[in-house]
């Protein structure tokens, strides 16, 4: 039995967390001793870890200037004082802070695998969590395998580092039967308007995530008579912003902020349309589940949208990352009704495709053969 430790910020409500959660949740208890360890112990998702999985974290609360902290100390001392079991195997879940950090294991007997979640494409987003690019990219050549959530991932990950040797990519892994049993539940909290399409988003209410934007193409189209509501389902620093400019348009019964829900897909699968509007992405856990549970998507192009929904748009809409784009793509499915039928078929076909059991097959084959 290999002995394998997941190491990870937190386990708040991000989309890397939730798949983590997935993903050890579904590994084969014969195969391997499992451990998640957070630096922080915080967040929604640590009540989904299955009882069965050890769990431990180094501090209690969350505080600001961690990563410049952690940076005062070279990699090696930081795992001795940190990851202090032996392993077979150790994991850094996300980019950052984690990843400088089992960088620092030293064991001819321990393999290192980091996960990359975001396109790194400049310097400056590679070397979060490290003292200089450098640096991290001497941390990224320590590892035995890379492992990247998309080829757009992958792609700009080699470009950015040079390095080529040992990088692959898995998708993440997505509890589907889980989902499309949540999705089937009632909503209770609010009323959807069926006279009206209805347009739904899950994920932090953050700048990356493009909502601020989203909000303007909504007046937009509202201004120009395609009548339809936006349910924003998520939780974050962005949302004084959006409520400020809501308000000061009038959009109070049209674009919805209705918070972090612990189940969206009952949501998003009552919903006529999902939209990603994203400036960047990984790979978007939010899309993935929409497709599963058969709601047709809008998304940016950012890393994983074509992979997800066609590089033709066989299976959603991808389009260009600015208003302009996503206005086109939410005008064009809004004028017609025929096709936005037509992507709700193709949207529950591609959703099998990420089935949890394809997904975690590939994961055990990787760490079977490392």
């Amino acid at each position: 039995m290999k002995k394998v430790l997941f190491f990870i910020p937190n386990l708040m409500h991000g989309g890397a967390e939730k798949v983590l959660v997935n993903l050890v949740n579904n590994l084969d208890r014969d195969k391997y001793d499992i451990t998640v360890q957070t630096i922080f112990d915080e967040g929604v998702n640590k009540k989904y870890l299955k009882k069965d999985i050890k769990y431990k974290y180094i501090f209690k609360k969350l505080f600001r200037g961690s990563t410049t902290l952690f940076k005062l100390f070279k990699t090696k001392f930081l795992y001795k004082s940190l990851i202090k079991e032996q392993y077979d195997i150790v994991i850094s879940y996300l980019e950052g802070p984690t990843a400088r950090i089992i960088s620092g294991c030293l064991d001819k007997n321990t393999k290192k695998i980091t996960w990359i979640h975001t396109e790194l494409y400049n310097e400056n987003l590679f070397s979060i969590g490290f003292n200089s690019f450098e640096g991290a990219k001497s941390s990224y050549e320590s590892y035995d395998k890379v492992i990247c959530v998309s080829e757009k991932v992958k792609e700009s990950f080699i470009n950015i580092s040079g390095i080529k040797q040992n990088v692959d990519v898995l998708y993440n892994v997505n509890e589907t039967d889980d989902i499309i049993r949540k999705s089937k539940e009632n909503i209770e909290d609010i009323q959807l308007n069926k006279s009206k399409i209805n347009i739904c988003s899950v994920g932090k209410v953050t700048e990356v995530k493009g909502y601020d934007r989203l909000a303007k193409i909504h007046k937009k189209l509202i201004d120009e008579g395609l009548d339809h509501n936006i349910y924003i389902i998520g939780t974050g620093e962005d949302e004084p912003k959006i409520r400020k400019y809501i308000k000061e348009n009038k959009l109070e019964n049209s674009f919805y902020l209705i918070g972090f829900k612990d189940n969206p897909y009952k949501y998003v699968s009552k919903c006529d349309l999902f939209v990603c509007s994203s400036y960047r992405e990984g790979f978007s856990t939010a899309v993935t589940e929409s497709l599963v549970v058969g709601t047709p998507v809008v998304s940016t192009l950012c890393s994983g949208a074509q992979e997800l929904l066609g590089y033709n748009n066989e299976h959603g809409l991808v389009v260009e990352n600015s208003e302009e784009g996503i206005y086109k793509g939410l005008k064009k499915l809004l004028e017609d009704k025929e096709l936005l039928e037509y992507y709700k078929k193709k949207a529950a076909e591609r959703g099998s495709f990420f089935s949890k059991e394809k997904t975690v097959e590939a994961v055990e084959k990787m760490l079977d053969e490392i």
